[in-house]
């Protein structure tokens, strides 16, 4: 598969079947290989699901609606024809962007593809008011795979959500959803100070409303506690095998509870082997260039 439309046609197919009705499927769609004098396709939203980040205007202080993180992949796909849809909400599905050499297009995905996950919390009956919500399936869409020598720039990949990779980092982080100080404020926390540790208070919170909601929702999820167990017992298992297991302190280690995790206590052997999943350089603001470049040569008033 080798057209835009046919790459984000199969990348649909890919949500439907890892979505899977909440009991979501591990599964890796890989697309056409680069050749000689032929590249393949390549998608350039780092995930098949992504929140649109709404950028204001140096008037509004340069403010962001949604998700900070994909302020630049808004903008391209405004470049790209995507409209401005009135009110902005803080949770609009960004359309797929597809790079072929015949050029960078956009194609929106089906509601019933992307499933998603309103956040409730098991006591705080005001955590709903908060109007937060997350999606289901995070599938890796801007990393490229060498295998064999051959390298496929689109192979997205995915698994399922660890409860803090949405909790602390995706609605935590303050470059990003920056939810902890609502949280705080309406647990009623004393956030004058560093002192009341009201983050880590907030933190845990937040985390225990994504995993109670997805739960209840019936989507598979996992907690950081668990998956460090069951990472520890996959590297003993290399190990006995004479194998070794790569990985990166840093990706491994769970960003809330870190020392409260057996992975925290130990290091590992960083060491590159393929098959691999690399990450392509630099291929959101290559796509926005060449889109102003197009739009620049088509006049004003046109769009390419």
């Amino acid at each position: 598969m080798t057209t835009a439309a046919g790459v984000a046609a199969e990348s649909v197919t890919h949500l439907r079947e890892a979505t899977n009705g909440g009991w979501i499927r591990p599964l890796i769609t890989v697309f056409a290989p680069d050749a000689p004098g032929r590249p393949g396709p390549r998608i350039v939203s780092p995930q098949l699901v992504s929140y649109a980040g709404h950028a204001a205007g140096r008037a509004a202080g340069g403010a962001v609606t949604g998700d900070p993180n994909n302020a630049d992949l808004t903008r391209l796909a405004r470049l790209l024809g995507w409209p401005r849809r009135q009110p902005l909400w803080r949770f609009d599905v960004l359309p797929l962007i597809v790079q072929t050499p015949a050029g960078v297009s956009l194609h929106e995905l089906p509601a019933d593809a992307v499933l998603q996950v309103p956040l409730r919390h098991p006591e705080f009956r005001w955590f709903e008011e908060l109007g937060l919500r997350w999606y289901a399936v995070p599938a890796v869409s801007d990393m490229y795979l060498d295998a064999g020598g051959v390298r496929y720039p689109a192979a997205p990949f995915n698994g399922w959500y660890m409860c803090t990779e949405i909790g602390s980092r995706d609605l935590g982080d303050e470059a990003r959803y920056n939810q902890l100080p609502a949280v705080a404020e309406r647990m009623g926390l004393d956030t004058s100070t560093n002192r009341t540790l009201w983050k880590d208070k907030a933190l845990s919170e937040l985390n225990l409303a994504v995993l109670h909601s997805f739960t209840e929702a019936g989507v598979t999820i996992t907690d950081h506690h668990t998956e460090s167990e069951r990472f520890l017992k996959h590297v003993e298992q290399e190990e006995r095998r004479g194998r070794g297991c790569p990985a990166e302190w840093s990706w491994i280690v769970p960003p809330a509870a870190s020392s409260a995790t057996p992975v925290f206590h130990r290091y590992y052997d960083n060491f590159d082997q393929t098959p691999n999943f690399y990450r392509h350089p630099a291929a959101l603001p290559v796509a926005l260039t060449e889109v102003r470049g197009l739009i620049s040569r088509a006049g004003p008033g046109r769009r390419t």
